[in-house]
């Protein structure tokens, strides 16, 4: 079954699962919404669940629209190195924080123009790390679909994802019990090599029925 989704900044568990296991069709002809994943991540703190969100450059005029591929990174904030520092200070003690942080810190240190392109290079990367082959296939246009299984909504921050997710350790899982759900960076830091098989057994009702 192929799906249609949305390319967003370091996508949740659920999100990859689907991306592991499916081929893809990325949506790239959408207007930019916000309250969404496009530019936000959950990832696990010493403070419980917390937010990483990149900051864009908003353009003006009645509408406010602008398309998701023409969205511009606002890199007048020190974005990349925050988040940067805060994955460092979440995830050091973690057991596979050391293993793919040589591979990761470029992300954080060279400066990107496009969210859009910035989101597949991330994502491109998290398939190089759990050696997993992503699709590159784009869409043609905006539209409804029905040759296809329209996932779009998995973008949508506010909708919750409501699954039997197996648990695995969490650095702050004695403090904050199992944080459902966070971004695949969280578990890549958490669970290392065996990440790959930990996805091909997530359950997706909604693709597996």
């Amino acid at each position: 079954m192929k799906l249609l989704l949305h390319p967003v900044y370091f996508p949740n568990i659920c999100t990859f699962a689907a991306m592991s296991r499916h081929p893809i069709t990325w949506e790239v002809h959408d207007n930019y919404q916000k309250q969404t994943f496009r530019n936000r991540c959950h990832i696990c703190t010493d403070q419980g669940r917390h937010l990483l969100t990149i900051p864009i450059k908003h353009v003006g005029g009645t509408s406010g629209r602008q398309l998701y591929r023409e969205v511009r990174l606002d890199n007048n904030y020190q974005w990349q190195s925050l988040h940067w520092k805060t994955l460092q200070t979440a995830y050091r003690t973690s057991p596979f924080f050391e293993y793919y942080e040589e591979e990761l810190a470029p992300m954080f240190e060279s400066r990107h123009t496009f969210l859009l392109d910035f989101n597949f290079k991330a994502i491109e990367l998290i398939g190089q790390c759990l050696k997993i082959r992503m699709s590159y296939e784009t869409s043609a246009a905006f539209k409804l679909v029905t040759d296809i299984e329209d996932a779009r909504w998995l973008v949508n921050a506010k909708i919750p994802h409501n699954m039997e997710q197996p648990g695995y350790i969490q650095v702050f899982g004695d403090r904050h019990g199992f944080v459902k759900n966070a971004s695949i960076l969280d578990l890549l830091f958490n669970v290392g090599t065996r990440s790959a098989s930990y996805l091909e057994s997530f359950p997706l009702p909604w693709t597996d029925a």
